[in-house]
């Protein structure tokens, strides 16, 4: 099951609903990943380049990667421009071959991210990918038991409802936006769907899963001359 997991802009953190749409968490996710070495390269990033490019002009897909197959949950950002701006990030929490799971995430954070419009061909040449690999879920002892710019978090609540809501922030999320826990959290829960009054007991009661990520951004030019270069 597929979750959005980016920040849009800036948010107004109060008993509001924020600004942008993001970060609505999915499935249960095995515990204790690998340990000790990296597992994200930059052949990942040149692959979802291919992967989109062979989409969106409907040619054959790109051949199975000599990156590792390994099973990890992931996600896959689009960004456009000079400023980056945000234009697609769908990933999963479900341990996912990273072959296939690249190929698809690649295409769904790129069209089917609801709150943009597809991307286009006119703006490929525009574009910066992020690959992430989640690894080290830990279930963390309260909500304050995580580290803004060092963990991504998930949450699990229930809402005034008593219905199971969940959602995360990968670990960047909380820097971009300027966040220190407490806003993060709360933010966190408005976009799990929470619109009652945040207070303690609120977030007191909430479920956190820390985790980490390992993250690889690739630009285009980058990309074009990786490829001149022979990789991927």
């Amino acid at each position: 099951m597929a979750a959005s997991c980016c920040g849009v802009k800036k948010q107004k953190l109060n008993n509001s609903m924020p600004s942008s749409i993001c970060c609505n968490g999915s499935s249960v996710h095995p515990n204790g990943y690998k340990n000790g070495y990296s597992v994200a390269c930059v052949d990942m990033c040149i692959f979802c380049f291919d992967v989109l490019h062979s989409h969106l002009h409907c040619y054959e897909p790109p051949k199975t990667p000599s990156f590792t197959n390994e099973a990890f949950p992931l996600f896959v950002t689009w960004k456009i421009g000079h400023s980056r701006r945000l234009r697609g990030c769908i990933g999963t929490f479900t341990s996912t071959n990273l072959h296939s799971g690249l190929r698809e995430y690649a295409v769904t954070s790129a069209i089917k991210d609801s709150r943009f419009s597809p991307i286009t061909k006119d703006e490929f040449t525009k574009l910066h990918v992020s690959v992430s690999i989640l690894t080290n879920f830990e279930d963390a002892r309260d909500y304050m038991d995580w580290e803004v710019g060092v963990h991504g978090i998930r949450i699990e609540f229930l809402n005034e409802k008593g219905h199971k809501k969940t959602a995360t922030y990968l670990p960047e999320v909380a820097i971009e936006q300027g966040w220190d826990i407490m806003q993060t959290i709360d933010s966190l829960l408005r976009k799990g769907g929470f619109k009652g009054p945040i207070d303690h007991d609120v977030r007191k009661s909430l479920r956190l899963t820390r985790y980490r990520s390992e993250k690889l951004t690739l630009g285009y030019n980058d990309y074009v001359a990786n490829k001149q270069n022979g990789h991927a």
